[in-house]
């Protein structure tokens, strides 16, 4: 970062390259003195930019996980004292998922409910106007204080659902402009500028054009414009493939980009941008930042992005986290604390493998039985596809799939053969839980779905232990990590950029089974359960022998031992959101 934000002398800054755990204490010293974030303040916040924020408990329920990884970064940033601001939009209504039988089959169907933002505590400040297709749309600004973070929304009662429409389309388009250009108005109105600019994913892209705009607008060189906003733009990709993302028309961008913008330069530059009269986002976000990250490791080194020149563009690996607090049992995070695993940062401690190594057996199955109890609480309000309410028994051994529904993550896979499925399961008393949101136009994954529901209604056994929970949220992915004792993951190796819902079955003691991929790929294939193969028939092959080898060590207690402990030893620095807060700063400054 330039000298015009106010970054510190060397002398004064805590310079240390942070690659060790005993150093992070070092590293808050330096933040509670401000001398590594002297550049940041009140006025002057870290802004992080998102189209999708999954918290509900302030209100806003997003899609999946970078929904929730936004709201995980804001806890973090709170927790750290860090001035930090999220934009996103405040979608006046949210959609909910349901599965009911159907004569041979099961209807998938979905309601819209009203969301009240007034209800959830946020404040309206004022409204802001953007020019979309001929017509000038006003839209709320509102915003919320937490702690040392704020939560700053646009909105307007037709705004519509988050990822309603085509994701080349109008309404999809209105959407991101609305956020881009609205919500940089946003800030203007609640009195701060940003110090840096976080983009989340393409979607994004208006904010930092919004500023380069404003910029060469006020009489800025076009030039000295592009540059401070590249230095001061981090764009984070989460996802794999540029080719799989959407682009858009240049008619377009006349009716909805074109007339927010008041610099001719600016214009001319972004039209410069569009290749037989279409444009993605990513190819002109990549060009606008000149920070950009990768969310693990494995992706930042594979992720195949290029810019307008055609040369593949390299990201910085910033693996993602959680926030361990929200997401983990209290007992268990006393636990961790009590044993010298975790400090108060919740970053694993100095002698944090000494701490882990006296984990015992008995406290993982006592820990886990309180998960347990408190699984069922939230199970019996809701409903399997047969509109049942599901009880796991204490003595059970419950295995779960938690995560969005898609393709490359293979839901069907555990039920290739249902016949090893049951024999497993009839052994070790074992039950399955399946759940994730299926997108309303994604017809290939209902139909995967509907082939497994039916599978599964054919058995008498398999009805009784095997259960999908439509209407997945935080509450089901949080208690599923806390009461269940092994989680599947297996994505096809190669398409999944970090995912986060395996972390948190690791924090909560919970077993890992999964392909070599994301996040997990963070560390060696050995510090988990890890489903091997060249081939998707020896894959299902071992999974059905990696879940048997699961379920075997939870009934033998140096087996338990020594699997939970080699997740933790190796997967706990990763795991930390305060890590991944950590990583973003050191970059930045």
């Amino acid at each position: 970062m330039n000298k015009t934000v106010g970054k510190p002398e060397p002398d004064e800054l805590y310079t240390h390259p942070l690659e060790n755990i005993e150093d992070v204490q070092g590293f808050y010293e330096a933040i509670n003195r401000q001398h590594l974030t002297n550049s940041l303040s009140k006025e002057r916040p870290y802004t992080y930019w998102t189209i999708e924020l999954y918290d509900k408990q302030n209100g806003i329920r997003g899609g999946g996980g970078l929904g929730v990884l936004a709201a995980d970064t804001r806890r973090v940033a709170e927790q750290s004292n860090v001035p930090f601001v999220l934009v996103t939009p405040f979608y006046p209504s949210e959609q909910h998922q349901h599965y009911v039988k159907d004569g041979d089959g099961f209807k998938n169907y979905t309601t819209h409910e009203p969301v009240d933002y007034v209800k959830y505590g946020f404040s309206f400040l004022d409204t802001v106007n953007i020019k979309c297709n001929g017509t000038i749309v006003s839209l709320d600004v509102i915003e919320k204080a937490l702690g040392s973070t704020r939560i700053v929304c646009v909105t307007e009662p037709g705004f519509g659902e988050l990822y309603s429409g085509d994701s080349g389309g109008d309404h999809r388009l209105y959407q991101e402009v609305a956020l881009g250009f609205g919500g940089y108005q946003a800030l203007k109105l609640a009195g701060l500028r940003p110090a840096i600019m976080q983009l989340n994913e393409v979607a994004t892209f208006f904010a930092a054009l919004a500023r380069l705009d404003e910029l060469t607008a006020n009489g800025m060189d076009f030039y000295e414009a592009v540059v401070y906003t590249r230095k001061h733009t981090l764009y984070t990709n989460h996802t794999l493939v540029q080719a799989a993302e959407a682009d858009f028309g240049y008619d377009q961008f006349e009716r909805f980009v074109f007339p927010n913008l008041k610099s001719l330069a600016v214009k001319k530059w972004l039209s410069d941008k569009f290749e037989n009269g279409r444009i993605r986002l990513s190819a002109v976000t990549i060009e606008i930042a000149e920070l950009r990250s990768g969310v693990s490791k494995l992706h930042a080194r594979v992720a195949n992005y290029h810019d307008v020149a055609g040369n593949k563009v390299k990201f910085k690996a910033i693996t993602n986290g959680i926030d361990i607090p929200t997401w983990t049992a209290p007992s268990i995070v006393y636990y961790y604390k009590k044993h010298n695993i975790l400090d108060n940062f919740y970053l694993p401690t100095k002698n944090y493998a000494e701490g882990i190594e006296k984990i015992t057996a008995e406290d993982i199955k006592e820990l886990k039985a309180k998960g347990r109890t408190e699984l069922n609480t939230v199970l019996s309000k809701r409903p399997d596809q047969y509109g049942n309410f599901v009880k796991i028994p204490d003595d059970a051994i419950l295995f779960n799939f938690k995560r969005r529904f898609v393709d490359y993550k293979r839901p069907w896979l555990p039920f290739s053969d249902p016949e090893i499925l049951k024999l497993i399961l009839k052994k070790h008393n074992g039950y399955y839980i399946l759940c994730g949101r299926v997108h309303e136009g994604d017809t290939n994954m209902a139909k995967k779905l509907e082939k497994i529901l039916k599978l599964v209604d054919k058995d008498e056994f398999l009805k009784e232990r095997v259960h999908y929970l439509p209407d997945y949220d935080e509450e089901l992915g949080r208690t599923l990590s806390i009461g269940s004792n092994i989680s599947i993951n297996n994505p096809i190796v190669g398409l999944e950029a970090c995912g986060t819902s395996w972390m948190k079955d690791i924090i909560n003691l919970g077993l890992l089974i999964s392909t070599h991929d994301g996040g997990v790929a963070d560390c060696s294939a050995d510090s988990y359960l890890s489903i091997d193969g060249d081939t998707e028939a020896e894959e299902i092959d071992s999974l059905y022998a990696r879940m048997e080898e699961a379920a075997s060590a939870w009934e033998n207690d140096f087996d338990l031992e020594f699997l939970v402990k080699k997740e933790l030893d190796n997967f706990l620095p990763v795991i930390s959101g305060t890590r991944m807060l950590r990583d973003y700063l050191d970059y930045l400054f």
